[in-house]
């Protein structure tokens, strides 16, 4: 064969290469293969009675109940008001986990005096704060932010911090052989070493983000998701409840999904066992 037909020849993919795409092509498919079960027994077990329908609804009804809600323009504004609040309080939560973790994860003093005390109120649980913020910035949006910024603080906080303790003395060492110091220290080192715990530690938050909104908007809301289930418990409703609960879920997952997609754009130079999944 000549040296014109192979530089026209299109590129041979590798058996690597083709293993690394097949998984991520059938990975959607796959993880919804339990879900459309689970949701398929569910509603047959319904439809027979096997399910009390005033105790757990059939599928149907609930995804009816969502689809009611966007039809008559009710669901936006909880759904908008509810992100929103997530936005906010993980934005805040983030920014304040990312300084005091990289302090006190580089800072052997900042380390004794700061991380005791923080150890100390992150075991305090999340709706012991509720009538204290109350007292403080009144059942508006600051407390509920402020709430949500709490639960997303400490996964962020601690991952950054054992990222920053667990890099590896001997890069340290090698990035001063090579006379980086400061700013250069940390982007060159540093930062590369500590990613990967760090945006675990964002997906850790965001999950808690997801899970402190409801308690932020039990404390005196009226608009959001966490309000349209308390309000489908007062009002006996249990296909509202269940739909803010499914709402809740795909809107958690979406919103961790994104950070999965950035994780992987930001660690695509590793070469580790879940590259190619």
């Amino acid at each position: 064969m000549s040296d014109s037909t192979l530089a026209l020849a299109p590129p041979v993919r590798t058996v690597a290469q083709l293993a690394a795409r097949a998984p991520r092509r059938w990975q959607w498919p796959l993880g919804a293969v339990l879900p459309l079960v689970l949701l398929a027994l569910w509603e047959m077990l319904a439809r027979t009675g096997a399910l009390p329908p005033n105790l757990l609804p059939a599928p149907s009804k609930v995804l009816g109940t969502i689809a009611e809600l966007a039809r008559t323009g009710e669901l936006w504004p909880h759904l908008g008001l509810t992100l929103a609040r997530v936005g906010a309080g993980f934005a805040l939560g983030s920014l304040a986990a990312t300084a005091l973790g990289a302090l006190t994860g580089y800072a052997p003093l900042a380390r004794r005096l700061l991380d005791p005390l923080l150890q100390g109120v992150r075991n305090i649980p999340s709706l012991a704060w509720v009538p204290l913020f109350i007292l403080w910035m009144g059942i508006y949006e600051t407390s509920k932010v402020v709430l949500i910024a709490v639960g997303v603080f400490f996964p962020v906080y601690l991952g950054l911090m054992s990222g920053v303790q667990g890099v590896d003395r001997k890069l340290v060492e090698v990035g001063r052989m090579y006379r980086l110091s400061g700013l250069a220290l940390v982007r060159r080192v540093f930062l590369p070493a500590t990613l990967p715990a760090y945006l675990v530690g964002l997906r850790n938050g965001l999950g808690l983000g997801w899970m402190f909104v409801v308690a932020a908007e039990i404390m005196g809301a009226n608009k959001g998701l966490g309000f349209l289930l308390v309000d489908g418990q007062m009002t006996g409703r249990p296909q509202t409840i269940l739909a803010s609960i499914l709402l809740f879920a795909i809107l958690g997952r979406t919103t961790d999904a994104g950070l999965v997609w950035l994780s992987r754009r930001l660690l695509r130079w590793q070469d580790t066992h879940g590259t190619n999944e």
